[in-house]
């Protein structure tokens, strides 16, 4: 059941990374998910918002790499790419999505700081001031983890079918 081995990592990484990156977010900016966005849950803690939400906004998203990936790498009469290669990839692109959210949240804070950004007027009523370029943080940073994690994703789909050209048949045991 290799594809839906595939699906399944794809959409546990998303999750586990979505918690990971909104517990960092939800610190930085408790009302990113408060104010900016509809409420799923009745709470204002950090870890409760994070979770949920790490969950909530993602798993959709490992789904959206999980069953394209698995068709790339199963489907056809190319060799078949197995889930354990398919791991280090993942990873990689995990890795690839925190670092770019890292210097985005840095980058739009910074930004926001300087009035560069600015607020749309409806949140501004909602938000003290001084959360404004926190906001803005988490608001690059999310933004670029799912533009980092699409296009990522897509180049990694497009990898896997084309590398199991090169992949040498599997001949069976007699």
């Amino acid at each position: 059941m290799q594809p839906l081995g595939i699906i399944g990592t794809c959409v546990l990484a998303a999750v586990v990374y979505g918690v990971v990156h909104d517990q960092i977010t939800a610190r930085v900016c408790v009302e990113y998910f408060t104010v900016g966005h509809a409420k799923i849950i009745d709470s204002e803690d950090p870890t409760l918002l994070g979770l949920v939400w790490g969950v909530w906004a993602t798993w959709w998203a490992g789904l959206m790499l999980g069953v394209p990936l698995a068709l790339a790498a199963r489907v056809g009469s190319r060799p078949k790419r197995s889930l354990r290669s398919l791991v280090r990839p993942i990873l990689f692109l995990l890795a690839l999505m925190a670092g770019f959210a890292l210097v985005s949240g840095i980058v739009g804070y910074m930004l926001a700081s300087t009035g560069t950004v600015v607020l749309p007027e409806s949140l501004k009523e909602k938000l003290p001031a001084q959360k404004w370029a926190a906001f803005q943080a988490c608001a690059f940073a999310h933004q670029m983890s799912y533009n980092v994690g699409f296009v990522g994703g897509g180049m990694i789909i497009a990898w896997v079918w084309v590398s199991r050209k090169r992949l040498r048949p599997v001949t069976p045991r007699p």
